[in-house]
C-alpha cells in the first residue's frame, strides 16, 4: 500500500459534448471544460492533488487541458469508450475507493466553474468537522425553491465561512475514503437508475419522513414526489437501518454549475466567466 502523500484525490470526469445550456461556450464543450478546468486548479491553490481524469469519448486534445494544468506526477488519464453518465460515476467511486494517494476524496464534473482559493476551506471543514459527512461547493438554487428543501437545516459558521445542511446535492462532492466505503452501496443505485436527489435523500433521510413535504412536492411537480418515491425504492435499507448523513452547503458558493438557469445564487457569475475566458 503506497503512503498518502496527498492532500486530496480527485476523479474528474469529462464528457465532449455539451449538456444542457450553460452560460458560456454554449456550443463548445472543450473551451467550456478549458475554463472550467482552469478555475477548479485554481480554486485548489497549494493542496497537494491527485489527479484521476475520466475522459469518457473524449478526443486526444481534451488530454491538453489537463496536462497544461497539473504535473505528470500528479496525473492519470483514463480514457473510455463512451460508457455514459451512470457508468463513469461508477468508475469515479472505484478508483476513489481503491486508491491510497489521499483520506480525502472529491467527485468532480466538468461544468463546474470554481472561485479561487476556495477548496481549501472545504477540506479544513472535512477535516475539523465530525459530522462533515459530505461537503458540496454549489448553493443550489433549488435550496430556496423547492418544497424537498423545506426541512429544518443546521448552521454553521468556520473561519469567516458559513455552511448549511442540505437535504440533497448534486454529484460533485467532497468527501473521505471511508465515508464513501460505509455508503458506497447507496451510490451505486446511481447506476441502476436510481437519480442523484433521491439516493441522497435515503442519505440524509429529510423528506422521507414527511408526508406535507411529499404532499407538497407532488401538488408543485409530479417529479418532486417521484424523487422520494424513488428514494424508498432504491434506498430502503439506508432509510431504515442505515446512518443518517450529513450535507454541508457554502454560503456564499464556492462554485456553481454553469448551466444558465441553475447559477448559485449571491455571486456575480456571469463578470467572473467573462473575465475568466479573456484571461491569458
Amino acid at each position: 500500500m503506497k503512503e498518502q502523500n496527498y492532500d486530496l484525490a480527485v476523479a474528474y470526469r469529462i464528457y465532449p459534448r455539451v449538456s444542457k445550456i450553460p452560460a458560456m461556450f454554449p456550443d463548445d464543450k472543450f473551451q467550456l471544460a478549458k475554463v472550467c478546468l482552469r478555475s477548479f486548479r485554481q480554486s485548489l491553490g497549494d493542496l497537494r492533488v491527485k489527479m484521476f481524469v475520466l475522459l469518457d469519448g473524449c478526443p486526444p486534445e481534451f488530454d491538453e487541458i489537463f496536462t497544461a494544468s497539473f504535473d505528470t506526477e500528479d496525473l492519470e488519464l483514463i480514457h473510455l469508450e463512451g460508457i455514459g453518465n451512470r457508468q463513469t460515476f461508477s468508475r469515479q467511486i472505484d478508483i476513489l475507493l481503491q486508491q491510497h494517494s489521499a483520506e480525502a476524496v472529491y467527485f468532480a464534473e466538468d461544468d463546474y466553474f470554481y472561485l479561487p482559493d476556495q477548496f481549501e476551506s472545504m477540506l479544513r471543514f472535512l477535516q475539523s468537522a465530525p459530522d462533515a459527512d459530505f461537503i458540496t461547493p454549489y448553493d443550489h438554487p433549488d435550496y430556496y425553491a423547492l418544497p424537498l428543501h423545506a426541512g429544518q437545516q443546521e448552521k454553521r459558521e468556520i473561519g469567516g465561512q458559513s455552511w448549511r445542511t442540505a437535504a440533497s446535492t448534486c454529484l460533485t462532492f467532497l468527501t473521505t475514503r471511508k465515508m464513501l466505503a460505509k455508503n458506497q452501496r447507496v451510490f451505486r443505485t446511481y447506476a441502476y437508475g436510481n437519480p442523484d436527489v433521491s439516493l441522497w435523500l435515503s442519505l440524509t433521510k429529510q423528506a422521507v419522513f414527511d408526508p406535507a413535504i411529499a404532499r407538497k412536492c407532488l401538488s408543485q411537480r409530479v417529479a418532486l414526489g417521484g424523487f422520494v418515491a424513488l428514494s424508498w425504492l432504491y434506498g430502503w435499507p439506508q432509510i431504515l437501518g442505515g446512518a443518517q448523513r450529513k450535507i454541508w452547503v457554502p454560503k456564499p458558493s464556492i462554485a456553481t454549475h454553469t448551466e444558465e438557469r441553475f447559477l448559485a445564487p449571491g455571486v456575480g457569475w456571469e463578470r467572473l466567466f467573462e473575465k475568466a475566458i479573456n484571461a491569458p
